[in-house]
């Protein structure tokens, strides 16, 4: 299993500056091959980095803001085999696949998707699925997801745990800071955190360092990825703020770089 990150940067100014890249991240395992929130770039930087998009089983986009969506369409091209097939599966917000004013996976791209899901939180904060993937021949492999929502300006925005391979990946998506989350993001291997800004510069809807401090001390992964970091965090400093997080809170904490690959076993050489 390992996780490949085609874009570490976040925030508006860096969405058009590519200061850092914004195309989301990739975990590929012998179960699926997943693209989380494919933004400006996705497509590009899977084909920079060698990461065949027609080989992705699944697509996760945890919000419709541009920046995790963007690239959404072009991705279903790809994973429905050049929408020649019916296949795949489609897991997104609420208001990214159901909502008049926000849809931005068009019905073509959709109806060649082999699944679409979008978490409903009927029963609490946390909904759990269980899917199924088709692969090669009359084969299938199955992992399943803990959908956890957040608090965002994008009302259906939803974090996630991946049980896949007999480890549990963690991603907080954007979302403001409440107390809970510690708790829900709690028992990862690896914890994917959207710190978008550093150190007492805060912003509504996103996390800061004091917020990935306090979700951590609580979560306690096994290590701690920040991720989606804007203009400030990156003239502040990532690999600094990933220092003053790992200290104050014990875990093993690391600023995802564009194009870097993590891969289970490795943990030690972060």
């Amino acid at each position: 299993m390992e996780i490949v990150f085609l874009g570490t940067g976040g925030g508006r100014i860096n969405l058009i500056k590519q200061v850092r890249w914004t195309g989301g991240f990739r975990i590929n395992s012998d179960v699926a091959n997943i693209h989380v929130d494919p933004g400006p770039g996705a497509l590009i930087r899977s084909l920079q980095l060698k990461q065949d998009p027609l080989k992705i089983d699944a697509l996760i986009v945890s919000h419709a803001h541009i920046d995790h969506c963007n690239d959404t369409n072009l991705m279903i091209e790809a994973m429905t085999g050049y929408a020649l097939k019916k296949k795949g599966l489609l897991i997104g917000s609420k208001n990214l696949l159901e909502d008049p004013n926000e849809r931005l996976v068009t019905a073509y791209h959709r109806e060649h998707c082999g699944e679409v899901f979008y978490p409903k939180f009927e029963n609490g904060n946390v909904e759990r699925k269980k899917f199924q993937i088709k692969k090669s021949g009359d084969k299938t492999s199955e992992f399943e997801i803990d959908f956890i929502k957040v608090r965002h300006d994008e009302k259906t925005t939803f974090g996630f745990k991946l049980y896949l391979e007999n480890k549990v990946i963690g991603y907080t998506s954007d979302t403001n800071y409440f107390p809970e989350l510690g708790e829900l993001f709690s028992g990862c291997d690896y914890l994917i955190i959207n710190v978008l800004k550093p150190q007492d510069d805060g912003i509504p809807d996103h996390l800061e360092t004091a917020h990935a401090i306090k979700i951590i001390s609580t979560a306690k992964p096994k290590l701690a990825i920040m991720n989606h970091m804007g203009i400030s965090m990156i003239r502040a400093g990532p690999a600094s703020q990933a220092r003053i997080i790992e200290e104050a809170t014990g875990v093993r904490t690391i600023a995802a770089k564009d194009g870097q690959t993590i891969k289970d076993g490795l943990n030690a050489y972060f």
